[in-house]
C-alpha cells in the first residue's frame, strides 16, 4: 500500500524522471524500499516521479522516520548491480517492466541467440542491451513504468554497466570532499566521470595503451594513427550450420594492413560495438546499422546493410583513436579459432574502460581558460542540435522523395504512356486516313514514358539510398553528443563547487587544483572528439553531395538520351 511521508528538505528536479519537492510538503511514496538511494511518489501537486530517500520521512502508523540510504547488493548476472534495502524486492525483476532491462536483447535476429560455436567457448562477457535498451553512447537511460494505480506502481529497474563507480558512502566520510551529485542515474555518475574528476580513480601500476591529444590549427585533435589503414566489407553470403538449421550471413573484411581477409558475422560487429561503448567514454562511438526480425535474408536488405557497414568501417579506420583499439585490431585480422578466443576475453577483461580510459590521455601543456572551453562546449552544443534538426528534415525529405519514385513517379509515368498508346490505336481506328509512321512514333513515346517511369523506380539505388545511409549514420553520432556533452558540464560544475569550497577554507587548494587538472583531461577529449567529426562532416558531406548530384545528371542525361531517340522518329514524317 502507498505510504504517507513528509519532505524534510527542498529537492528542485533536474530532469524528467525527478519532481521537485518543497520542505514540510506532504507525499505519497510508492514504497518505503529505495533503489540507489532514491524513492519514488507522489508530491502535492500531483506530479509522479523520483526525489532522495534522505530528503524525506515516511510517516506509518502514527509513527515517523527518516528514511536511510540502502546498500548496494548484486542480483543477477555479473555486471548488473541492484540497489537493494530488502532481498524480497529482487523476486520480481525477472517479470513485469522491469524484465525487459534483464533480458538480453542480443536474441532480437535469429542468428544472435545461437552459441558462439568456437567464438565463445566459455565466454565470460555481460552483454550490455542495445537497441531500445540502451541510450546514446551506451549509457542506459532511466525508465520509469507506471502500470496502474499508485499503490501498485513501480520502477523499472535499470542494470548498471560494468563501469558503475565505487560505492560513494565510502567516500563520502572524507572531510573535505565536492558534493556528489544526488542523480546516481545521470551519465555523468554512471559512466565514471564524477569518480575521475573527484579523483577517486585509482591510477594503474603501468598503463599499456596511450592516446595523444596536439594543439592543431583548430584547436586541441586526436593524434593521427602513425599507421594509418582501411578496410573493404564486400560479398555478404549465406551460409549454414547445424546441417542446414541455423543461416547466417558473413562478410569478408579486407584490411589493408593485414595479408588476408577475415570473414565476420553481423554478431560479431555487435559484440565489437559493445566493447567500444562500454570503453570510449567521450567519444563517439558510430552505431551499427539497425537489426531486423525478418526479412534478413532478403537481398536488398543484405545490400542495405552491407552499405552501412561500409561507412561504419569507414569511420571507425579513420577515428584517429577508435582504430588504433587492439580488440577492434584483432576483430580485423584473427584467424586462428585459439588466437581469437584468447583475444576475445582479453578484451572483455580489459581494465581501462571507462573512467579509467581516461588515464590514457596525454594532453597539450598548453593553457586553456575553462570559461572558453565552456563556451566553445556550449556552440558546438546548439550546432550538433541544429545539425540533428536538420539531418531529420532532410532525411523525412529523402524517403518522401524514394516513395514517390518508387510508387507516383512510376504510375504518372504509367498513366502517360498508356494515354500516348491510346492515341495511336484511335488512330488506325481509319485506315484511309491512318499514317502508319506517325502512328508507330506515337505508341513509341508511350513505350518510351513507360520505361522512364521505370528509370524512376530504380533511381534511388543508384542515389538516394546513399544519401540516407549517411544521414543514417549521422543520426547515430550527433545522437551520442548530449551525453558526452553532459560528461562535460558535470566536471565544469565539480571545478566551480571545489574552487568555492577553497575560497572558503574547507578544501585544500592543492586538491581543487587536482579537480581542475583531470577536467581539462575531460575538456581536451572532447574538443579533440569535436574537431575529428567536424573533419569527417566535411568531408562525408562533401562526398555524398557530390556523389548525388553526378548520379542526378546521369540519371536526366539518360532520359534525356531516350526522349531525343523517340523524338527522331518524328523528323521523316
Amino acid at each position: 500500500m502507498a505510504l504517507k511521508g513528509r519532505a524534510l528538505y527542498d529537492f528542485h528536479s533536474e530532469n524528467k524522471e525527478e519532481i521537485t519537492i518543497q520542505q514540510g510538503e506532504d507525499l505519497v511514496i510508492f514504497s518505503e524500499t529505495s533503489l540507489d538511494g532514491w524513492l519514488q511518489g507522489q508530491n502535492s501537486l500531483g506530479e509522479t516521479g523520483l526525489f532522495p530517500a534522505s530528503y524525506v520521512e515516511i510517516v506509518s502508523s502514527g509513527t515517523s522516520f527518516s528514511h536511510a540510504d540502502c546498500s548496494s547488493s548484486s542480483a543477477g548476472s555479473p555486471g548488473t548491480q541492484v540497489s537493494l534495502c530488502d532481498s524480497s524486492s529482487v523476486a520480481n525483476l525477472g517479470s513485469g517492466a522491469g524484465s525487459g532491462f534483464l533480458s538480453n536483447q542480443g536474441s532480437f535476429e535469429e542468428e544472435e541467440d545461437d552459441d558462439w560455436d568456437d567464438w565463445d567457448d566459455g565466454c565470460t562477457v555481460v552483454e550490455e542491451p542495445r537497441a531500445g535498451g540502451m541510450g546514446t553512447n551506451g549509457y542506459f537511460p532511466l525508465n520509469l513504468s507506471y502500470p496502474g494505480a499508485y499503490p501498485s506502481q513501480h520502477m523499472a529497474f535499470q542494470p548498471k554497466p560494468l563501469l558503475e563507480r565505487q560505492d560513494s558512502l565510502a567516500s563520502a566520510k572524507r572531510g573535505s570532499v565536492v558534493g556528489r551529485n544526488l542523480n546516481r542515474f545521470s551519465c555523468f555518475v554512471r559512466s565514471g566521470v564524477e569518480a575521475f574528476i573527484l579523483g577517486d580513480v585509482p591510477m594503474m601500476a603501468k598503463i599499456a595503451e596511450t592516446y595523444s591529444i596536439e594543439m592543431g590549427p583548430r584547436g586541441p585533435q586526436w593524434k593521427a594513427n602513425p599507421r594509418p589503414f582501411a578496410c573493404s566489407v564486400e560479398d555478404p553470403t549465406k551460409q549454414t550450420k547445424f546441417k542446414g538449421i541455423k543461416s547466417y550471413i558473413s562478410y569478408k573484411l579486407t584490411p589493408t594492413h593485414a595479408g588476408s581477409p577475415v570473414y565476420r558475422r553481423y554478431k560479431h560487429f555487435d559484440w565489437l560495438y559493445n566493447r567500444l561503448l562500454h570503453k570510449f567514454t567521450v567519444i563517439s562511438v558510430p552505431h551499427l546499422p539497425e537489426k531486423q526480425a525478418t526479412g534478413r535474408f532478403e537481398e536488398d536488405f543484405i545490400e542495405k546493410r552491407k552499405r552501412r557497414l561500409i561507412l561504419w568501417m569507414d569511420h571507425m579506420t579513420s577515428h584517429p583513436v577508435l582504430s588504433q583499439y587492439e580488440g577492434f585490431q584483432h576483430f580485423l585480422s584473427c584467424l586462428d579459432d585459439k588466437q581469437w578466443k584468447m583475444g576475445k576475453r582479453r578484451a572483455e577483461k580489459d581494465e581501462m574502460v571507462g573512467a579509467s580510459f581516461l588515464l590514457t590521455f596525454q594532453i597539450p601543456t598548453e593553457h586553456q581558460d575553462l570559461q572558453d572551453v565552456e563556451d566553445r562546449v556550449d556552440t558546438f552544443k546548439a550546432f550538433s542540435k541544429k545539425m540533428d534538426d536538420s539531418v531529420l528534415q532532410l532525411s523525412t525529405v529523402a524517403l518522401e522523395l524514394v516513395r514517390k519514385h518508387v510508387g507516383g513517379f512510376r504510375k504518372e509515368f504509367q498513366k502517360l504512356g498508356n494515354a500516348f498508346q491510346a492515341i495511336s490505336h484511335a488512330f488506325q481506328m481509319d485506315p484511309p486516313f491512318s499514317s502508319e509512321a506517325l502512328n508507330s512514333a506515337i505508341s513509341h513515346t508511350g513505350r518510351t514514358y513507360e520505361t522512364v517511369g521505370e528509370m524512376f523506380a530504380e533511381q534511388p539505388k543508384n542515389d538516394l539510398f546513399q544519401v540516407l545511409d549517411m544521414l543514417s549514420l549521422y543520426q547515430g553520432l550527433l545522437s551520442n553528443f548530449p551525453d558526452i556533452i553532459h560528461l562535460q558540464k558535470g566536471a565544469f560544475a565539480k571545478v566551480k563547487e571545489s574552487q568555492r569550497m577553497s575560497d572558503e577554507g574547507r578544501m585544500a587548494q592543492d586538491e581543487a587544483d587536482g579537480i581542475r587538472r583531470r577536467c581539462r583531461v575531460v575538456g581536451f577529449a572532447l574538443q579533440a572528439e569535436m574537431n575529428h567529426f567536424h573533419q569527417r562532416r566535411e568531408l562525408d558531406f562533401k562526398h555524398m553531395m557530390q556523389s548525388y548530384l553526378r548520379q542526378q545528371i546521369l540519371f536526366y542525361q539518360r532520359v534525356g538520351q531516350q526522349l531525343e531517340k523517340t523524338l527522331r522518329m518524328y523528323d521523316n514524317l
